[in-house]
């Protein structure tokens, strides 16, 4: 597990921006930001400065703006994210959260067909490495 602070609610929000766009100033992250939120300009800089002391973004002078871009991927804080969570509130395990997705949202058949081929593809690869750990029969 990474070092790295987990993020608020407004930071995720403004790192989703800084991935989206590959670079932002604090301008265009504020211009970005749905109108509803308003946020003023000293905000979202607050945000970004918090962002790189925590190690989720880079900074760097460009003429005079600071310049922010991502220093971890989108994918990086998913799996993060969702490795924290569900150590904290499953010890660790997959299936009693997935069986709460479920049963509390729901799937649609097209979700279900989807699941139906990930644990298909999961048992294939389960039992390859069964196999192959075995090694050939003779």
């Amino acid at each position: 597990m990474n070092a790295r602070p987990s993020l608020s609610k407004a930071e995720l929000e403004v790192a989703r921006i800084v991935w989206r766009n590959k670079e932002s100033t604090v301008r265009q992250v504020l211009e970005a930001l749905p109108a509803s939120r308003q946020v003023d300009y000293k905000t979202v800089q607050t945000y970004l400065r918090r962002l790189e002391a925590k190690g989720y973004l880079r900074a760097s002078r460009e003429g005079k703006s600071t310049l922010y871009r991502p220093r971890v991927t989108a994918t990086q804080v998913v799996r993060e994210t969702i490795e924290d969570f569900v150590t904290r509130l499953f010890d660790g395990e997959a299936l009693p959260l997935v069986e709460h997705l479920i049963q509390d949202r729901g799937l649609s058949s097209t979700e279900v067909a989807k699941l139906r081929s990930l644990l298909d593809d999961l048992e294939t690869q389960q039992e390859a490495k069964t196999t192959t750990r075995k090694g050939p029969r003779t």
